[in-house]
């Protein structure tokens, strides 16, 4: 790793370059967001820059995850790339399932005003039962589907407490959605959850005026 980091850490002295690649350490690996307080580097925004360099050369960007925390994620670009990828994307069992969650445990909960519009975390489960109603899939397909989501982070179960029913929330993989993945995550939603609904119409018919630029403005640079 000092190698592949060596150019952008020579101006440092040891001491910064330990905190530099600690907080790199912390943003690529830790499982929730790391609080800027904890580590001198993300508190600087010209070592922040560092550290954004160094994510960079492996298609990593940093992202802000609240006022004062930090967690690294795929650029978008990179992600454009590897969703086209067949052996990269789920499933379409997997891709089922996580979209059963995402609805049951952020969207309705997001229309019924108990989420912040840019949150995919939840703290409302959905139910097992709920998934096995709404799902086609045999009970077996739906388990091993759900373990693997939990193996990758993309979905977690909570437990039943006291009062509260158990069930699964979007995992912590969702903490590494850049702001525009975030945004074409909740389009994709609401194509999928309402695919003739006015909003989902407007979507569409953005995409496709978009569409129709780039290609007006890759003609125009070819000829």
């Amino acid at each position: 790793m000092s190698e592949l980091f060596e150019r952008l850490l020579r101006p440092y002295d040891e001491k910064r370059r330990a905190e530099l690649v600690a907080a790199y350490m912390a943003v690529e690996h830790a499982a929730e967001p790391v609080p800027e307080v904890r580590f001198p580097a993300l508190r600087e925004p010209a070592l922040r820059r560092t550290i954004e360099g160094m994510l960079g050369l492996t298609g990593r960007t940093l992202i802000r995850s609240a006022q004062a925390e930090w967690i690294s994620g795929y650029r978008d670009d990179v992600t454009a790339g590897l969703g086209a990828d067949p052996q990269v994307a789920l499933p379409v069992e997997e891709r089922a399932v996580l979209v059963l969650v995402l609805i049951h445990s952020v969207a309705i909960l997001r229309a019924a005003g108990l989420l912040g519009d840019d949150s995919w975390l939840s703290t409302y489960p959905t139910p097992m039962e709920e998934l096995r109603r709404r799902s086609q899939l045999p009970i077996g397909e739906l388990e091993a589907a759900l373990r693997r989501l939990r193996a990758a982070g993309l979905v977690s179960q909570v437990k039943a407490g006291a009062e509260e029913a158990g069930g699964f929330v979007p995992g912590p993989q969702f903490h590494r959605l850049t702001d525009a993945a975030r945004r074409r995550l909740q389009e994709e939603l609401i194509l999928a959850a309402g695919p003739d609904s006015p909003l989902a119409a407007a979507i569409r018919a953005r995409r496709r005026g978009t569409v129709q630029v780039r290609t007006v403005h890759d003609r125009g640079e070819t000829t």
